[in-house]
């Protein structure tokens, strides 16, 4: 599977899964119910499907033009910090707003979040990978091209 099929499935099941743990994550980490919690989760999620599409695109153009193909793990591990680099940006002070806590705290849950995520991403990544084969600009060249 490759292209916008590939990235729709893609975001389609990590927001679906995503969206259930950070409902949880921020109720228990915030001391919210978990119908509010579920706004702000469904939010990050809105936030993160955007910055998903971005950052995945501009990330395997960068990958296309790498001498060496495939995903090591290093290459893996820099694709999680920088995809939960980018949502820290946003997503501290919308949880500073709407869960009514400091721009402190919400950058403190957010590190728990940040530590789940990061995990999480490099899991489905893998698991993803595994599944679905590996996207066009991570496959191996043709031999003679």
């Amino acid at each position: 599977m490759q292209g916008i099929k590939r990235k729709v499935v893609y975001i389609t099941l990590y927001e679906i899964i995503a969206i259930s743990m950070s409902t949880i994550g921020l109720a228990l980490l915030s001391g919210s119910g978990m119908s509010h919690a579920s706004v702000a989760a469904v939010a990050a999620s809105a936030i993160a499907v955007v910055w998903n599409l971005v950052y995945n695109t501009l990330f395997e153009r960068w990958e296309a033009r790498q001498a060496k193909r495939g995903r090591s793990i290093a290459r893996r591990v820099a694709h999680a910090v920088g995809f939960e680099g980018g949502l820290v940006i946003t997503l501290v002070p919308l949880f500073a707003w709407w869960l009514e806590i400091s721009l402190w705290q919400a950058f403190v849950l957010d590190l728990g979040l940040i530590v789940f995520f990061l995990v999480y991403t490099f899991v489905f990544n893998l698991l993803f990978d595994r599944i679905f084969g590996l996207p066009s600009s991570a496959q191996p060249a043709p031999q003679g091209a």
